[in-house]
């Protein structure tokens, strides 16, 4: 077994091409955060210089002792504390990487991903450190081979334009608070992806973000549908403001964006938040099953 690091997105995926084509739904994540990291280098920006973490990222492929790719992770996240996340990975694998970080001297502050890959990495990590390992979010990954879309509510589906990127950007903020307590946690502030104006006009020029305009004007929900990543796109985030929920507006989007998706011959994919159960029925409903569940944990040093 054998750990490949790398510091550039290209020359991973380069690498890790075959795995992420035979598993696109597992590395859907890993593929579409490197592959828009790879379109923003080559147009000359590189967002990472905004986050100021106290470390270089990093992608790294785990090669069998045939020197075939057998998984993948990163250290990508722009936010505390800059967890890894990582496809599913053999506990060796696992523990090498926590020794490959240590022996460095990166301090790695959490592991996200595949179970039970994710925890272990997390647990070696702490064992070295002389810390401790804690269990912040259990999520499940999802897959619709088909779909039921429920009766469309009153108003239409249309994409954000540059006008909505103001109420966009401050709707990504209150997903991830609001999806904190309706999980039953204290809301984390900090954590989530790190969006700012620009990143979330570059969303919309791609044409991923969308919202639902009630008939008198009104926008009241919003939906991303990811650009295709070895043919997969996964949904997120789902947002309705609390006056605004109950109509079955994200149902009908979920499930609209998936038939869209499904017919272009994308296979179409989502996470929910373990805890919090409507979420998951929802989407259960609509015709996604269970991929594998994964988790997010914190290392305390």
């Amino acid at each position: 077994m054998e750990l490949e690091f790398f510091d550039t997105p290209q020359p991973f995926l380069d690498a890790t091409g075959d795995l992420l084509a035979a598993e696109p739904v597992l590395g859907s994540v890993i593929a579409s955060v490197t592959e828009r990291t790879a379109r923003e280098l080559t147009d000359g920006r590189d967002s990472w210089v905004e986050v100021d973490a106290p470390f270089a990222r990093w992608w790294v492929a785990v090669r069998d002792d045939s020197g075939t790719v057998v998984s993948a992770a990163m250290r990508t996240a722009p936010f505390k504390p800059y967890p890894t996340f990582g496809m599913p990975m053999a506990d060796d694998a696992a523990r090498a990487l926590a020794a490959a970080l240590h022996e460095r001297g990166e301090l790695l502050g959490g592991a996200n991903g595949a179970l039970p890959g994710a925890e272990v990495l997390a647990r070696e990590t702490a064992r070295l450190a002389g810390g401790e390992m804690a269990s912040d979010k259990a999520t499940r990954l999802w897959e619709a081979t088909a779909v039921v879309v429920p009766d469309a509510p009153e108003g239409r589906l249309r994409r954000a334009t540059e006008d909505d990127a103001e109420l966009v950007l401050s709707w990504f903020e209150a997903f991830h608070a609001e999806a904190d307590e309706q999980a039953g946690r204290e809301p984390d502030h900090t954590g989530g992806e790190h969006n700012t104006l620009e990143s979330t006009l570059v969303r919309i020029r791609e044409g991923v973000e969308w919202l639902w305009e009630l008939p008198d004007g009104t926008v009241a929900h919003l939906s991303g549908a990811s650009l295709p990543s070895y043919g997969v796109s996964r949904i997120g985030p789902v947002y309705t403001p609390k006056e605004h929920r109950g109509r079955g507006i994200a149902s009908y989007v979920v499930g609209e964006l998936t038939r869209r998706g499904l017919g272009a011959g994308h296979r179409m994919c989502l996470f929910t938040d373990l805890a919090n159960p409507t979420s998951n029925k929802i989407y259960a409903g609509l015709g996604y099953a269970p991929v594998v569940d994964m988790a997010e944990h914190l290392v305390i040093a």
